[in-house]
């Protein structure tokens, strides 16, 4: 695996995706739900649209992988 770089915005982003999941599925209140999957889709944005994906063109894939293991590794309870 290659290694990469990426911006402390992005991984924080990803990780706050990780936090807003995990809230969500252990959520009851329906109002709460819908405050959460709002959060989840803003993030999810955020992360698809970083200007960091392309910078690294042809390896995005790879890259947006790694991202997602090390946010998991960060948020493993």
């Amino acid at each position: 695996m290659t290694d990469y770089t990426f911006p402390a915005d992005l991984v924080q982003a990803q990780s706050a995706w990780y936090a807003a999941y995990r809230q969500l599925a252990a959520e009851e209140s329906p109002a709460r739900t819908t405050v959460l999957r709002r959060r989840l889709q803003r993030l999810s944005v955020e992360i698809a649209t970083h200007p960091y994906w392309a910078d690294i063109p042809g390896h995005a894939p790879a890259a947006r992988m790694a991202l997602k293991e090390m946010a998991w590794e960060g948020h493993r309870p």
